[in-house]
């Protein structure tokens, strides 16, 4: 795989981020019942970083938890022999709250769905929301985000790379080609 292009930087992620946020609390209406659950891995660094874009805009900190997905694949005996299951972190009760779950790119939609499917074994929201830094498209399913960082509609020979400094090192989003 080769680097085709650099779609976001470190300041794109930044104001992608803040504008979300913004969108977010306004159709919520604020922050009142409201978390962002994170799909691990970069879902929860986003997450993260949207509750501390919520909590500039309406000085109130927002509940967010950690979601791994991994025994929830319908990939899962595609992905590793003994795959790796990670820790779900949700130090609150989901029942009645409106959920924001967080993920780095929207493609098939299949993390969602999988996501889904965990999330609702730890309570019944009143709603669930989905926000994505990038939707680049290709959906198997019908699954849409209502938050979007940044649209890159992509061929399928191509893939989306999103690299964060609490993983990667630095704050980007590429676009990479199969040679």
């Amino acid at each position: 795989m080769r680097e085709k292009a650099k779609i976001l930087d470190k300041d794109t992620i930044a104001r992608s981020l803040m504008r979300m946020a913004h969108e977010i609390l306004e159709k919520n209406k604020g922050t009142q019942n409201l978390c962002l659950i994170g799909i691990r891995n970069r879902g929860v660094y986003l997450a993260s970083r949207l509750a501390g874009c919520m909590e500039k805009i309406e000085n109130r900190r927002v509940a967010v938890g950690t979601l791994d997905i991994t025994l929830y694949r319908d990939d899962l005996t595609l992905i590793a022999a003994q795959p790796v299951v990670h820790k779900t972190e949700i130090g609150f009760d989901i029942s009645d709250k409106i959920v924001v779950l967080v993920d780095d790119v929207l493609y098939s939609g299949r993390t969602v769905r999988s996501a889904l499917d965990a999330l609702i074994d730890f309570g019944r929201p009143r709603s669930i929301q989905l926000a994505v830094l990038v939707d680049r498209g290709h959906r198997e399913l019908p699954v849409r985000a209502d938050f979007v960082g940044k649209n890159i509609p992509t061929s399928k020979k191509e893939m989306i790379e999103v690299r964060l400094v609490e993983s990667d090192g630095k704050d980007e989003v590429v676009i990479m080609e199969k040679d």
